[in-house]
């Protein structure tokens, strides 16, 4: 197995003081409030540092990258972060699992964010999947998950031959995120053996793939939900309205629309959101009925998988 050797935080710190991503003066009207400057390193300088450092190995690992969005928070701070990494660009394809069970107004920010930011956006569905019957209709949200992500997921990978996806999970989401690597391989099957899984001491990471693998680069594996929302606030990154509080009720994490529930919820601009979660018990993902549908739900759906 190959490595790449990182080098000191110290140094990589020094190397990646990157200048705020231009707005410029383009409609901007899924931008959330004025941008906070600061002139002090603040815990956020250092994650963002790492993220953009982590971003960087990857590109410089792999010869085929790409990095599925879902037009959420997370996915939108992995743009931001990717636009910093590269100079105001996004150097690889974009990736949208398309389950066709998609918020009306969640397409409609892929087409301004596309647009916005450059993208190029390469949409996936399983048209077989789907031609089948598969469908929350008649179907588990296990059964669903698993086809019209991750078999889409498996079929695009197939079609590009990726040997790397970044993607935009985080520790603190669920137990199982919570026992990934920065650098995490998948086999050629696309399955994940969180049983047996390659050390990252003094910051070296599996980099190296057979015929058929791939590896997941998580550059927000230790950022939290409240981090996530403070980075929007600073940085001002465009994302959904539908996070914010509309008649007494929020999304707090965003899938397809039969199993995506909302959440009570007053909470109408970024500083209110973040009180609310420094207050809440509530796991980020209780709105996801896939993650509970049955014992270990997330735990099976990423072991074949899934994002």
């Amino acid at each position: 197995m190959r490595f790449v050797r990182a080098p000191l935080t110290s140094i990589a710190r020094s190397v990646i003081i990157i200048t705020r991503v231009a707005g410029g003066s383009v409609n901007r009207p899924y931008l959330t409030e004025p941008m906070k400057q600061t002139t002090q390193r603040t815990h956020l300088d250092e994650l963002e540092n790492q993220s953009i450092f982590i971003f960087r190995e990857a590109y410089h690992a792999f010869k085929n990258i790409a990095m599925p969005w879902s037009m959420g928070k997370d996915s939108n701070v992995l743009i931001w972060l990717a636009r910093k990494a590269f100079f105001g660009r996004v150097p690889f394809p974009v990736l949208h699992i398309d389950t066709t069970y998609e918020f009306l107004e969640m397409l409609e920010f892929r087409e301004w964010a596309k647009k916005h930011h450059n993208l190029n956006l390469i949409v996936k569905i399983n048209t077989e999947a789907r031609e089948r019957g598969i469908g929350y209709e008649t179907h588990d949200p296990v059964t669903v998950t698993h086809e019209l992500k991750t078999v889409a997921l498996q079929q695009v990978l197939a079609e590009y031959k990726w040997d790397a996806l970044i993607t935009g999970i985080r520790r603190d989401e669920d137990p199982t995120r919570a026992k990934e690597r920065y650098f995490s391989p998948r086999n050629a099957q696309f399955e994940w053996d969180y049983k047996d899984q390659p050390p990252e001491f003094w910051g070296q990471f599996a980099t190296s793939t057979a015929k058929g693998e791939h590896v997941r680069v998580q550059p927000l594996l230790d950022w939290t939900e409240v981090d996530v929302w403070r980075y929007i606030q600073r940085e001002n990154i465009p994302i959904p309205q539908m996070y914010f509080s509309r008649n007494g009720k929020r999304f707090r994490s965003l899938g397809c629309s039969p199993i995506t529930h909302p959440i009570k919820s007053n909470a109408s601009n970024i500083d209110q959101i973040i009180a609310e979660l420094e207050a809440t018990k509530v796991g980020e993902r209780a709105g996801r009925a896939q993650d509970h549908y049955e014992r270990n739900a997330m735990q099976k759906l990423r072991a074949k998988g899934f994002l």
